[in-house]
């Protein structure tokens, strides 16, 4: 049995392949795993300044994410003390609010920072599927729902509405701002945490390419999705050169695959390697930043090295 699923006989004939050739020198094939694309580490902070960076850099992290949205001279300082480290401020997290989206911009371009997180709304209060139910279709040109499970949708015709009504938020909020965007050359990085909204890898790349823009991409954050039951590594894969970012954490599902709990990076659910193989099959070259805590920073770094070696 895979993580998210049964097997095919197929499949298991094939593992079973690989496990023979195992006996002749897999570990010595798996040692000598070797990457074209070259991944990044990081962690989360308020304010970069520099007794935020040193405990990082001491760890060995490459850079931080910033929940701090600075006038823009306050930002460019603070990129002067990371630059002086050899660190980089490589996005901020502006987070639910797409109200501050423009000021997190201009701290973007202080901090040198190219991307900003944005979560463009959330919706709840009514029905709507569980996590394993989903069965959705849309519209690609309006990128509005026609069902969200197969057969009768009545029972879920508020959150569709819902959830049109988002999809048409999230243009408003977010169109206007990308001429600064591109003109800062900070992208617009679309999340979607637990917010009820674009749950799968099509319809969130859909709303993306919707913009017609390559300053409008994803933030795309492996523990989030586990829940859904498709693959992180699917969702990567779906999302292409719309990837912008990348948050590190995981997520234990439950023995009968519905619902389950967080967990620290390598003690969950997620197939770490398939994700480190899709990073690398889409060309990604960029930043892996934890979104966690309860472990020591060493720790951490310790396991985003072994991510990025896909163990």
């Amino acid at each position: 049995m895979t993580r998210f699923g049964t097997t095919s006989r197929r499949e298991f004939v094939a593992a079973s392949g690989v496990v023979a050739l195992g006996l002749m020198g897999g570990a010595a094939m798996s040692e000598q795993r070797t990457y074209r694309t070259k991944l990044h580490r990081a962690m989360i902070v308020g304010k970069p300044d520099e007794a935020a960076l040193r405990p990082l850099k001491d760890a060995g992290f490459d850079g931080v994410e910033t929940t701090a949205l600075l006038p823009e001279d306050e930002a460019k300082q603070c990129r002067e003390i990371a630059e002086r480290m050899g660190m980089r401020i490589h996005s901020v997290l502006a987070g639910w609010d797409p109200g501050v989206l423009e000021k997190a911009l201009i701290a973007a371009g202080g901090f040198g920072a190219d991307a900003v997180l944005i979560v463009p709304g959330r919706i709840g209060g009514m029905p709507m599927p569980e996590a394993w139910e989903w069965d959705i279709r849309f519209d690609p040109k309006t990128g509005y729902l026609k069902q969200v499970v197969s057969g009768d949708n009545a029972k879920y015709a508020a959150y569709i509405e819902a959830h049109d009504r988002a999809t048409d938020q999230a243009h408003e909020a977010i169109k206007p701002l990308v001429p600064l965007a591109q003109k800062l050359k900070v992208a617009i990085a679309i999340e979607n945490v637990w917010n009820n909204l674009w749950v799968k890898p099509d319809l969130l790349l859909n709303l993306v390419a919707s913009f017609r823009s390559p300053w409008v991409k994803v933030y795309f954050d492996v523990g989030n999705h586990v829940k859904y039951m498709v693959p992180p590594e699917q969702w990567i894969r779906t999302f292409g050169k719309h990837l912008s970012k990348v948050h590190i954490k995981d997520f234990k599902l439950a023995a009968n695959g519905h619902g389950g709990d967080w967990a620290h990076p390598r003690d969950g659910s997620v197939n770490w390697p398939a994700v480190r193989d899709a990073l690398e099959a889409v060309k990604y070259n960029g930043w892996l930043t934890i979104e966690d805590g309860g472990l020591s920073l060493t720790e951490f770094r310790s396991r985003l090295d072994d991510i990025i070696a896909g163990k």
